[in-house]
């Protein structure tokens, strides 16, 4: 395991911080959390053709850069750190990566070059009422008929699914759970904005009535491609909680700077110092978690990113919970107001927590994985 970065993935940094710094702004966050689509259709187009963000590690001849996963995960640890308000998890985690994994070429031709070109926004439809990630939960149902599939059902906590051009969505058909793609003026299709906690991260409920959709790869073998999917997902989520944890950590030691008590800046006092050295560490812990799943992806070795994603997204959830919190405990009195942005940082850290399954849930996935 190669544990710098290369030049490369630096200046990727560099380029990327500093768009962010131009177009993810607090103002930027702030406006863009109270809009019902949640983004900025001129940012999200300029991701694509200004830094090819969309389509930064799919492959070349799909319309993509072909970088590797850690790149991809030095960009998710910028918009963490920014806060990014855009479809990017859903799309780039979460879509594309299915495509990617799932035994469909002709699809994955189809799809993925207007995912690369920021034209498409796409997501994944997995989860039910229950909020599992199993293969278990997967009730919404597809049954064939003359004219093709159709699907009938229900999906919840759907990441940008009021807004996706494109659904990919997991459904039961008596062969299994299989998958299937559905364009977003598909007749039956029914999408409703769920309030969030963290309004930078918007979800929504789609109900599907006998709608129209194309089934991707072959019946009832979706399964193995989706469990691979989350696992990508998981990783690539705590890397983006890593940057979200830096940017409380640099506020709060910063804070601890300039703001002044008994005639002393506050950062001088014991009980601060180590507060913020107890937060570096669980940053520092994070990021190896975080950069050890990365490079299992860039491996190919399944066996070790499937321990990695969960052990990862065990550690970096409840990582970036404590740090956000830790960030209001520093600011004091007006960490806790609405003008302050110390909250949105909390409130991210809260939805991520279980966003890919709680952190007990990747704990008991860790175990089983290590047989355990």
């Amino acid at each position: 395991m190669d544990l710098t970065f290369s030049e490369e993935q630096d200046e990727l940094r560099k380029v990327v911080r500093s768009f962010l710094t131009r177009h993810a702004t607090e103002a930027d966050v702030r406006r863009l959390a109270a809009d019902p689509t949640g983004y900025d259709p001129v940012v999200w187009r300029r991701m694509a053709t200004e830094i090819g963000l969309q389509g930064l590690a799919v492959p070349e001849k799909y319309g993509g850069s072909g970088f590797g996963y850690v790149d991809l995960g030095v960009v998710f640890e910028e918009t963490g750190r920014a806060l990014l308000c855009a479809p990017y998890f859903a799309t780039v985690a979460l879509a594309a990566e299915t495509l990617l994994r799932c035994d469909d070429e002709r699809a994955r031709g189809d799809l993925l070059p207007r995912i690369a070109s920021g034209e498409t926004v796409a997501t994944l439809a997995l989860t039910e009422e229950s909020g599992r990630w199993d293969e278990a939960a997967i009730r919404l149902t597809a049954h064939d008929e003359a004219g093709g599939w159709r699907l009938t059902g229900v999906k919840t906590y759907v990441l940008d699914g009021h807004l996706a051009d494109l659904l990919l969505v997991a459904a039961r058909t008596p062969s299994g759970v299989s998958l299937f793609a559905v364009e977003a003026e598909a007749p039956g299709l029914a999408r409703t904005p769920l309030p969030t906690l963290d309004q930078t991260r918007k979800q929504a409920r789609v109900e599907f009535t006998n709608t129209p959709a194309r089934l991707l790869g072959p019946e009832g073998a979706a399964w193995a491609a989706l469990e691979r999917t989350l696992a990508t997902a998981s990783v690539l989520l705590a890397a983006e909680q890593v940057g979200g944890a830096v940017a409380a950590l640099d506020a709060a030691v910063e804070y601890a700077k300039i703001r002044e008590q008994y005639g002393r800046p506050i950062g001088s006092f014991q009980g601060i110092k180590h507060k913020c050295a107890d937060m570096l560490v669980e940053i520092e812990s994070a990021r190896s978690a975080a950069y050890g799943g990365l490079w299992a992806l860039d491996a190919g070795d399944e066996a070790e990113t499937a321990i990695s994603a969960a052990l990862a997204q065990a550690f970096c959830s409840e990582a970036f919970t404590k740090v956000a919190g830790d960030n209001i405990q520093v600011h004091g009195g007006i960490g806790f107001t609405w003008e302050h942005p110390a909250h949105l940082y909390l409130k991210r850290a809260k939805s991520s927590e279980v966003l890919l399954g709680t952190p007990s849930y990747h704990r008991e996935l860790l175990a089983a994985r290590l047989g355990i």
